[in-house]
């Protein structure tokens, strides 16, 4: 009789609280189907641009950035999924450890990008750069820059001159493109009533003086225009880190080691 008691004790004896397992089953499951969306978009949007043979622009892609992050993603919360719903205990030693290890990472480039402002700042420049370089090169760079000057209502990295740094957009008299000394329209000030965007109004833009161009295009440069949102917005954006932060925190602490 003893022994059939200690056989069923063994048999429903588990190293992981039941609540804490269905706890960690249930976020790793939501989180690895985001991850495997992740992952679909960005390959799907990869394929489609398959006759890109730009390979400068490989690291900036935002396809391939999608990618990357999908299957990190896919990793760690396959990880916490199968583990909680097996008690795999080296499982959920992985998956907690790559969320710390996650964790640190962000929280070591926030401090490294607060501390070290002026190096963040030409590192991000230097993405940008590369942006404007293959804008007409590859279209979700073209669709990422639009959005960006659209809801920063900025033109290029300093200011709407950097444009020349696109073989299209160039402002020397060398150039023979149509496009010349041109801004893209999402430098442009929207026009009240209108119907049609006007994908010519930056036509000429770069040749105009700072007072001139205002009237037609944002002439900041959206690195200014950033730092402005992020010291405006400085509530929401303790808030979007907080939010990151504190579901990492939560389930690697809760992850038994």
């Amino acid at each position: 009789m003893d022994r059939k008691l200690n056989l069923n004790r063994a048999e429903t004896f588990s190293f992981v609280n039941p609540w804490i397992r269905y706890f960690l089953f249930f976020f790793s499951f939501l989180f690895w189907v985001f991850s495997l969306l992740i992952v679909a978009i960005g390959v799907y949007a990869k394929v489609q641009k398959a006759t890109d043979t730009v390979r400068d622009t490989f690291l900036i892609d935002p396809a391939v950035i999608l990618i990357v992050v999908g299957v990190v993603m896919f990793f760690i919360t396959f990880c916490g999924c199968i583990g909680a719903l097996r008690e795999n205990i080296r499982l959920l030693k992985t998956f907690s450890f790559s969320l710390t290890l996650v964790f640190l990472t962000q929280l070591a480039i926030a401090i490294l990008g607060f501390f070290y402002s002026d190096q963040t700042r030409d590192a991000l420049g230097k993405f940008v750069k590369k942006a404007i370089v293959h804008y007409r090169d590859d279209l979700d760079l073209q669709n990422l820059m639009d959005y960006i000057q659209k809801e920063f209502k900025c033109c290029g990295w300093n200011n709407y001159t950097d444009w020349s740094w696109n073989l299209y957009f160039n402002c020397t008299h060398e150039n023979p493109s149509s496009e010349r000394c041109a801004v893209p329209f999402s430098c442009c000030t929207p026009v009240p009533g209108e119907a049609v965007i006007n994908t010519m109004c930056g036509f000429g833009a770069q040749t105009q003086n700072y007072l001139e161009a205002n009237k037609s295009i944002y002439p900041v440069g959206c690195a200014d225009r950033a730092v402005m949102w992020i010291e405006s917005h400085l509530l929401l954006v303790g808030a979007l880190a907080l939010g990151l932060a504190l579901p990492q925190c939560q389930l690697s602490i809760t992850a038994p080691f």
